[in-house]
């Protein structure tokens, strides 16, 4: 085996790596073996998923990673990474579970935000209409916190019914200006409820 030979051979971490990437969110937590190998090879990663029109979104911090794709202004490029196209009452819960991350991290010195479904339900409660079915409303927002645990973003905790753990990757997907077009949304839902109760 000649010199060069070893500088251009593949990492024997990378393709486990970069498979456990495709699979969805890596979690330093839930991961630590393929996650100490990701943060040893995250320039080899990184260089190989944009082959592919894909970016390595990487935060040691907060302790996750995800590949995303490249803006494709032409749409040359075919999706690699599923898009989700969300409900409005999943979107709100987001911005509203994203505003209220926010708040804990400025007001608190803890690092997990816990919430229970009660919790959740007062908050998105304002914004929803007023109905005299409180029941199908409670089932309707069973079913978007249970989309936003399949999606990643709520945790349920483990012997305690109810619970919720906010995953903090949240803030690497509901950015600055996800939220102002969500804004932008919502002030159009508001008119057009205001419009209804005339």
């Amino acid at each position: 085996m000649n010199p060069s030979d070893t500088e251009t051979r593949t990492p024997e971490e990378l393709p486990a790596v970069v498979t456990r990437l495709f699979k969805g969110v890596l979690y330093a937590e839930n991961d630590e073996k393929i996650w100490q190998s990701l943060l040893g090879l995250t320039p080899h990663v990184r260089d190989y998923v944009s082959v592919l029109g894909l970016d390595l979104i990487l935060d040691e911090s907060e302790g996750y990673a995800f590949l995303r794709s490249r803006e494709d202004p032409d749409g040359t490029l075919p999706r690699l990474i599923a898009r989700r196209t969300l409900t409005f009452n999943v979107s709100l819960l987001l911005a509203l579970l994203r505003g209220r991350m926010l708040e804990f991290d400025t007001n608190s010195s803890e690092v997990r935000l816990i919430m229970t479904e009660q919790e959740i339900a007062d908050m998105v409660s304002v914004f929803l209409p007023e109905t005299s079915n409180e029941a199908k409303v409670l089932d309707r927002l069973g079913t978007d916190i249970k989309k936003v645990v399949e999606l990643g973003f709520l945790r349920r905790l483990k012997g305690q019914a109810d619970t919720y753990e906010v995953a903090r990757i949240l803030k690497a997907y509901v950015d600055a200006q996800w939220l102002e077009e969500f804004d932008a949304r919502l002030a159009d839902y508001r008119a057009s409820l205001a419009g209804e109760e005339k």
